[in-house]
């Protein structure tokens, strides 16, 4: 049965939103009435006490150094200037830990701050007596991939003493060191005549890091052959070497996408054609290239089909003064490498190239290769493939480089 309309009023009133009921059939309250707010200071003074936050422990020194890198917001977004403030820490108050924390964080970022690499070469000085090569090894590493010689004037001889000492006992870490001083061309005799040493290469052949260790062995042995004409003590077997570094580097392949290499070699190809250039060509010993071109004495840019893009490894000798009647035998055609130098191959805003960077433009120039840099300035000035073309002919054109009809 139909109730009537007129008993719809006399239905009770809702509360109103921000109204306090009382209970069932008992009229409510605005939510800032004078009683509600007193029932409301009651309940809250018959709460116990919140306990008080705990106290943060206050770190010193070394403390707040291996807490700012250990954190992993920090890690992914580095501060240069928070990092150099914490450099400020006394010596005693650091330890092995945090300064390998320290050395792997700006070898990772690429950060070339000398105040705190200076920090790691005195600390290495001072506990020489109780760091491990493994442990050094890992001290030295920002040195060589930044490319940065510290003014400590016991650097080297404290590594040297480290190596004569525990050369035997870690072989990967001895070699790791010396890949780190072989970027900063100060490779101590002693230490090369060991691990060149018949019985150090047998015991290394049967580790599990044995193709790294010869990978490495082989840099060695050719920064030997290119940059110390004065060293006389064994070499690396031939039948012991293998490519230094057949392939694009891992950060090249993983950076892949922001390279200029593509939109370069594009402009290569409509500028002088496919068989005028090689991209990514391994030359002995095993530096891969970026770009590599053929050059005839007269500067004709020469199809690579039709010559050797290699040059000799070892290098020839270069040819002395000769009796005018006695004839020239050498190689007319040049090599030229365009190097790429992206912005990652660079100390973070810096125009220092990282050490592997540096060591392979100059073991190319020692071998012979005539270098022409790209760098990522110039190739990011540049608006589209037109200008990019105009670009790469002018930079040609400056070595004395010509092309088409006229250039063969």
């Amino acid at each position: 049965m139909r109730r009537p309309r007129g008993d719809l009023g006399s239905r009770p009133p809702r509360p109103t939103e921000g109204a306090a009921c009382a209970g069932p059939g008992e009229p409510c309250f605005p939510s800032d009435a004078p009683l509600v707010c007193v029932l409301e200071r009651e309940r809250r003074a018959r709460l116990p006490p919140k306990p008080p936050p705990p106290l943060q422990p206050v770190l010193r020194g070394g403390q707040r150094l291996e807490a700012a890198l250990s954190c992993p917001h920090f890690q992914r977004h580095p501060q240069q200037h928070l990092i150099r403030s914490l450099a400020e820490a006394r010596p005693e108050e650091l330890t092995p830990h945090v300064m390998v924390l320290l050395a792997q964080h700006l070898a990772r970022h690429r950060l070339r701050e000398p105040q705190l690499l200076e920090a790691i070469a005195h600390f290495l000085v001072v506990q020489e007596a109780q760091l491990s090569s493994k442990v050094v090894q890992k001290l030295v590493l920002p040195f060589g991939r930044l490319n940065y010689f510290p003014r400590e004037q016991q650097f080297m001889p404290c590594l040297e003493r480290i190596l004569a000492r525990e050369a035997g006992m870690a072989p990967l870490a001895t070699v790791n060191i010396l890949m780190s001083l072989c970027q900063l061309r100060c490779l101590p005799f002693r230490a090369l005549q060991f691990v060149f040493s018949p019985g150090f290469i047998n015991h290394i052949n049967g580790t599990p890091h044995a193709l790294i260790v010869r990978r490495y062995l082989s840099l060695l042995d050719t920064a030997v052959e290119l940059e110390l004409p004065g060293y006389q003590g064994p070499r690396l077997p031939r039948k012991q070497k293998v490519p230094i570094f057949p392939q694009p580097l891992t950060t090249d392949r993983a950076r892949r996408k922001y390279s200029h290499k593509d939109i370069v070699a594009e402009g290569l190809r409509q500028l002088l054609g496919e068989e005028k250039y090689r991209q990514d060509l391994t030359v002995p010993p095993g530096y891969c290239t970026d770009f590599l071109l053929c050059v005839s004495s007269s500067g004709a840019v020469l199809p690579v089909r039709t010559q050797d893009p290699f040059l000799p490894y070892p290098p020839r000798p270069r040819p002395q003064a000769r009796a005018a009647s006695q004839p020239v035998t050498q190689d007319p055609a040049q090599r030229v490498v365009l190097m790429l130098q992206e912005r990652w191959h660079f100390c973070r805003d810096s125009r220092v190239l990282l050490g592997s960077r540096a060591l392979r433009e100059r073991h190319l120039g020692l071998l012979g290769y005539q270098l022409l840099p790209l760098p990522f300035e110039e190739l990011e000035s540049q608006r589209g493939l037109h200008q990019l073309k105009s670009y790469l002919r002018q930079k040609l054109q400056t070595l004395g480089l010509r092309w088409g009809p006229e250039g063969g």
